[in-house]
């Protein structure tokens, strides 16, 4: 990596933000010949690319079509998404002898720890014209006669093309901030409105008995705003959180209702084919045998009376069961809020795509203006959809620079 010198301030490209899309971005640029300057306010590149996956890198997702993002142009993803696949960011992990496996749903992690994506995309950019500035808080940006200059730290740089990937303000532990959206202002961009999302939902104290099951984990079908998710939920201590529930959060609104199926693996009729088979299983046992049996306990006190929830199956009207079992699958949840940015894995909106061309990520209106990544108006499910995001809209600004 090449130290940054007071006289060579004139770059072909500045892109603010060292994050995933930002490493991306100049690495692209700096093979195409572009000279390159990459400014992170962070002591280090990568941050959120180090601690994603729990260390391992959830780096892409063996499908990711553009359903599987939101926006409020659902169609702004498929250019950038179909030029750069994951299958193109798999043979550069597999160019750089970077061991990685496949969990559930198609995702996509590193055998090794999440370094050896930042070390890939660091020995990338230097393979071209590259400087890399750690550590600088930038103070100004301007505009004026097709020039861009930045101050950062007591330097100033001028280029005629400038990248934002700072981000959204989800994770501000790790230094994230809403710069991206406080810039795109500056510029009179429209700005959709930030919201946390891929994060855990809270519980009033209505629901109060349920954080008696903190650390519970059951698998769900989580339902909200025509969106369903399959996956694990976990009971905490302020509501409700674990994958499914991360994805359903990025489609609720305050105000909204969740609808939970405590019963993914059952078909309707199954408590009477239970009470026709085992008439002496209790209640709470009997829904013991299907669901964790701290849940099923507390589940079945807040279905029916005490009396009843002891009661053997035989000595229950089956419209009882039936309605039991509806309940089960179709509980639901008014959650009261959610854990914020602090405990969002990324930002639903940002800088909107109506301003942007989906092919380059160029800005319609200011020649020479760039913005990618999470700091656009395009929020991904779980499960390696955001890097890829990432990586295909940095490739594409990458590209065009």
């Amino acid at each position: 990596m090449i130290a940054l010198e007071k006289d060579r301030l004139k770059f072909d490209a500045i892109i603010l933000g060292a994050g995933a899309a930002g490493l991306m971005c100049a690495a692209i640029a700096g093979v195409r010949g572009k000279k390159i300057l990459l400014i992170e306010h962070a002591n280090e590149p990568g941050k959120k690319i180090l601690i994603s996956g729990g260390g391992r890198c959830n780096f892409t997702n063996l499908s990711t079509p553009a359903e599987c993002y939101i926006s409020k142009n659902p169609h702004f993803a498929k250019s950038a998404l179909q030029r750069y696949t994951p299958q193109d960011f798999i043979a550069l992990v597999d160019q750089h002898r970077i061991a990685w496996h496949e969990k559930t749903l198609g995702q996509l992690f590193c055998d090794g720890p999440a370094k050896q994506i930042v070390e890939m995309l660091l020995n990338e950019c230097n393979r071209g014209d590259f400087e890399l500035s750690l550590g600088e808080s930038i103070s100004d940006v301007t505009h004026a006669e097709n020039t861009f200059q930045v101050k950062f730290g007591n330097r100033t740089a001028t280029t005629h093309a400038l990248v934002i990937a700072t981000g959204g303000p989800s994770i501000p532990k790790m230094g994230a901030s809403s710069f991206a959206y406080n810039l795109a202002r500056k510029f009179h961009l429209k700005v959709v409105e930030p919201r946390p999302a891929l994060v855990p939902l809270t519980l009033g104290q209505d629901e109060a008995l349920f954080r008696s099951l903190s650390g519970v984990s059951t698998e769900i079908i989580a339902r909200c705003s025509n969106a369903e998710f399959r996956e694990a939920a976990l009971f905490t201590h302020k509501g409700l959180s674990g994958p499914s529930i991360l994805q359903i959060s990025s489609y609720w609104d305050p105000g909204e209702a969740v609808s939970i199926n405590f019963l993914p693996n059952f078909s309707p009729g199954w408590f009477l084919k239970m009470k026709e088979n085992q008439p002496r299983a209790g209640l709470k046992s009997a829904m013991s045998k299907i669901l964790p049996t701290r849940l099923a306990e507390t589940l079945a006190d807040k279905l029916v009376q005490a009396e009843v929830a002891e009661c053997e199956l035989a000595n229950l009207k089956d419209q009882t069961l039936q309605t039991i079992e509806h309940k089960l699958a179709n509980w639901v949840f008014m959650p009261n809020g959610t854990e914020g940015f602090a405990k969002a894995e990324v930002t639903k909106g940002g800088i909107s795509t109506t301003e942007l061309s989906s092919k380059t990520m160029e800005s319609k209106n200011i020649s020479g203006l760039y913005i990618i990544g999470e700091a656009v108006d395009v929020t991904g499910w779980l499960g390696g959809y955001n890097f890829q995001w990432a990586w295909s809209s940095g490739w594409a600004a990458g590209q065009a620079l």
